[in-house]
């Protein structure tokens, strides 16, 4: 089986068109090396994804028909991502919840606050020390 359409039917990717631009894009590894999406995936061949900032790691252990439902996936494929990894992947969700964008929306009250004392002119008291 390609390796797009395994990753497709593993739902790593949600189309097959995005696996096949991870491939070209150099975001698949089989065995450590970079491939083209038609490389032939076997069991025991070792792929790394990179997705959203983080290398997953998974071992093949039998190639699907068809696309798969989510409960079958791990009957195809054994996850061995390293632990810290995936604690990376808590710490960018949490740090991306904390910021808002610039400019998305009205200020907060803490943003309103720093803004007044931006502008707030210096008193008496500062310019006599």
């Amino acid at each position: 089986m390609r390796v797009d359409k395994y990753l497709w039917c593993i739902r790593y990717f949600k189309t097959r068109s995005i696996a096949t631009k991870a491939c070209k894009e150099g975001k698949i590894r089989v065995n450590g090396d970079i491939i083209k999406p038609s490389r032939e995936i076997y069991p025991t061949d070792k792929i790394t994804v990179r997705k959203n900032q983080v290398n997953y790691e998974l071992v093949v252990l039998d190639t699907p028909k068809s696309r798969l439902g989510a409960k079958l996936v791990d009957i195809y494929r054994k996850d061995v991502t390293p632990k810290e990894t995936l604690q990376k992947l808590d710490l960018l969700k949490y740090s991306k919840d904390y910021y808002r964008k610039r400019g998305s929306g009205r200020p907060t009250k803490k943003d309103r606050r720093d803004i007044d004392d931006w502008f707030e002119e210096p008193s008496d008291k500062d310019s006599e020390e």
